[in-house]
Formats: C-alpha cells, sequence, structure tokens
C-alpha cells in the first residue's frame, strides 16, 4: 500500500479524488481495498481536522436549529425559557441564556448543553 500522510491542499485534492471513486462501490472491509479506503479516509479526517475545524454553534442557532427541526414555535419554549416575550428577548439576542434556561432546553427539547453554553 503506498500512502503517505497528506502534508499540502494538493495531498488533499489528491485523495479526495481518490477516496470519491470508492464512494460508488465501496470495498469491503478488510481487504487490500477496503484498508486503503479506511487509511484515506482517516487521513483526510485528520487533516479537515486541523484545517478546517469546526466551531461549536451559536448557542441561538442551536435553538432555531432544534424548532426548525421539530416544528417548535414560541409557545414550545415557554417552560423551557419563560414567559413568550422572555422567549422573543432570547431568540432576538436581547437577552442571554441562563443556567437554568439551558438546563430546561436541554432537558425539555433535547439540545446538547454544549450548544447551549457557546465559546
Amino acid at each position: 500500500m503506498n500512502i503517505h500522510p497528506i502534508r499540502t491542499e494538493g495531498d488533499y485534492k489528491a485523495a479526495l479524488r481518490e477516496l470519491s471513486a470508492y464512494f460508488d462501490n465501496e470495498p469491503e472491509p478488510g481487504t487490500e481495498d477496503g484498508d486503503r479506503f479506511e487509511v484515506l479516509a482517516t487521513l483526510v479526517e485528520a487533516y479537515e481536522g486541523k484545517h478546517f475545524p469546526i466551531g461549536a454553534p451559536d448557542p441561538i442557532e442551536a435553538i432555531r436549529f432544534r424548532m426548525e427541526q421539530g416544528g417548535l414555535t414560541v409557545k414550545d419554549l415557554v417552560p423551557s425559557i419563560g414567559q413568550p416575550n422572555r422567549v422573543y428577548e432570547v431568540l432576538n439576542r436581547k437577552r442571554g441564556l441562563t443556567i437554568e434556561m439551558i438546563r430546561n432546553l436541554h432537558r425539555n427539547l433535547g439540545i446538547p448543553a454544549e450548544s447551549l453554553i457557546g465559546a
């Protein structure tokens, strides 16, 4: 197996091209092609993690995403945040989330606490 670390943008693009051929017909794990696919995928993932890190989502965007995902309305957030006017203040970034709100949103709506805490 002739594989080397991904050090440059050119190496990265070449690895992506090779990987894309495997996506159409993913090789069986444990075979020579399967091992090559797995190693290339691991190298690409490591390169992307280093060069294209994905930060934590914005807390308000996490709430909006959950609302969209679940078809929720402001009324559905009242048990977690408080009265509708408070929900609107939070969604419009006029009021920050409290620890209690974060706990409630996590418990009631399943939003990861890490997403609500923010950076």
